[in-house]
Parts: structure tokens; C-alpha cells; sequence
């Protein structure tokens, strides 16, 4: 059956996009995959993922596209709105179109970080910042136009590549002597690695299980905790100070409370995901090797 799946992946040089090509790579290296991103494939332009889709006869596509820069999206509305929204309904009609499955990646920033207990798929969502409210309305574009799209919405990733919070650390402990991390905001750290493995099992699987899923690591934390792992993994004896939200004032806010349940995916795929420091070591091992 695999022979006949030709991917279209784009966003390919983001953190999951990445990380997809390498697992790709190893674990079904004879797999047809496109990967395209801005310089190679503008999917605000619906007639060329048209194209690209007709001419490559694609049959799944990957969408790891997206804008991301939380605090900058309030003031970049139309921009954040155009990837986030506007693109994933192009993709969404030209895979309705071509008859071609379509898996988004999605974020914990659709939920208003309220609740106190894990966020399911079924709770009900109200983003409170530009950035979740463009990929909400991503979410329901490809609904609207793809109904058997699978959703899967993800939280604090990481990786070796990019932008991203243990990065971010690591560059703030060789230039200071202390640094202060948020400790009341609290989630899961998603290792984009693990998530790639992901989504391949979904697109190779038998059936095609559409829906929203979620997925993180597991394990729950603050990001002052998440800071603390990164450093005492690291070896780095740099000072930490845990500061509240209201202390470091961002453009957008966030939500307090972040934490994905993931009993679906997990039955959905037979999986078990491993804890948030367990690839945290694997992440931080890779990026030693790297540098």
C-alpha cells in the first residue's frame, strides 16, 4: 500500500518539517515525499498547491506550515490570517478536490487556559490571542472543506532545529548569570520528534482515522521547571528565578493552563508517549552532537 502514498509535506524546514524528512528517511526511505516550503511552494496561492498536487498526483498532505510568532500575530494580523487560516482552506479544497487526505498540525493556544483539568478534543475551545484565533479558524476552514482531515494539536514544541524554548535557554545561559522563567504557566513540552514519529503512523496506517486528536509529551510542568530540566540535563549551573506571568509582560497573552489529555490518540494509534524529560535528554544529547 505504501507504494501507492505520494506526501506532500510543507513547512518543511520548521521544527516538525525537519524532523519529518529525517524520520521519513529512516524509517520508509523508499516513501514518495515532497518537501516544499515558502521559497518553494506559496500555499496562499490555492492554483500552485494545485499544481504541485495535480503534477506530483500527491495523495496525503502534511501540513506544517504556519506562522508562529505568537506576539508578533497581534500586530501581523493579515499575515498570521493568511497562513493560518486562509492557506490551510486552499489546501483543505485542493485535497477535497483531488481526492487527496489531508493532516494539519494544530495548537493547545485554541483553548483560553481556564481549566484545571487536561483539555480534551470535545472541550470547548476560545482562543485569546491572534495567533490561536488564526489557527482555530484554520481548524474549521478544514472541516468545513475536508470533513475527514485529521487535526492533531500540540503544545510547547522542541526540537534541535529552529526557534524554540530550549534553544532559547541555552543562548540566555551563555550570555547571563541568571534568568528568570514564568512558573505560572503551566502545559506539556511536545519533542517535535516524537510528534513526527506521529503523524507517520497516521499516514501510513491501514485506515485513514480522521478527527481531532491531541498530542504532547507526558508529564505536566511550568516553564520554570521545564527551564530547571533543561539545565540540570545540560550541565549548565546558570541561575534560574521563578517569576509570575504579570512580571514579564508579552503583547499577547497566554493561556495559564495548557495541558493536552491524549487517551484518543493513544488508543487511536496503540501508542504510549514517552515522559517530556525522558526526550528532553534525547534532544539536548543530539544537540551536543550538533555543535
Amino acid at each position: 500500500m505504501n507504494n501507492n502514498i505520494r506526501v506532500l509535506v510543507t513547512g518543511c524546514n520548521g521544527q516538525l518539517g525537519k524532523e519529518l524528512q529525517i524520520q521519513f528517511k529512516e524509517t520508509m526511505p523508499s516513501l514518495n515525499v515532497i518537501y516544499t516550503d515558502i521559497d518553494t511552494l506559496d500555499i496562499t496561492d490555492c492554483s500552485a498547491v494545485e499544481r504541485v498536487v495535480i503534477d506530483n498526483e500527491i495523495t496525503h498532505i502534511i501540513n506544517c506550515a504556519a506562522y508562529t510568532d505568537v506576539d508578533k500575530a497581534e500586530e501581523e494580523k493579515a499575515l498570521s490570517a493568511a497562513i493560518n487560516s486562509n492557506a490551510v482552506s486552499n489546501l483543505a479544497h485542493v485535497a477535497f478536490a483531488n481526492d487527496a487526505k489531508i493532516l494539519h498540525i494544530s495548537t493547545d493556544y485554541v483553548f483560553d487556559g481556564t481549566a484545571h483539568l487536561p483539555y480534551n478534543e470535545a472541550d470547548k475551545v476560545n482562543p485569546k490571542n491572534q495567533y490561536g484565533v488564526t489557527k482555530r479558524l484554520g481548524e474549521t476552514q478544514l472541516i468545513g472543506h475536508c470533513p475527514e482531515c485529521i487535526i492533531i494539536r500540540t503544545s510547547w514544541l522542541y526540537s534541535p532545529f529552529g526557534k524554540n524554548f530550549v534553544k532559547t535557554m541555552f543562548r540566555l545561559a551563555a550570555t547571563k548569570s541568571e534568568v528568570n522563567v514564568v512558573s505560572d504557566q503551566i502545559g506539556s513540552p511536545t519533542y517535535a520528534s516524537d510528534l513526527a514519529k506521529v503523524i507517520i503512523k497516521f499516514v501510513t496506517a491501514r485506515q485513514w482515522a480522521s478527527g481531532i486528536y491531541h498530542y504532547s509529551n507526558e508529564g505536566v510542568c511550568s516553564w520554570y521547571d521545564f527551564a530547571k530540566a533543561i539545565f540540570r540535563i545540560a550541565g549548565i549551573h546558570t541561575k534560574i528565578n521563578p517569576i509570575p506571568t504579570r512580571d514579564y509582560p508579552t503583547v499577547a497573552s497566554r493561556p495559564a493552563y495548557s495541558v493536552l489529555d491524549k487517551s484518543k490518540i493513544k488508543a487511536t494509534l496503540g501508542i504510549t508517549i514517552p515522559h517530556w524529560e525522558d526526550s528532553l535528554i534525547e534532544c539536548i544529547e543530539r544537540l551536543k552532537q550538533m555543535s
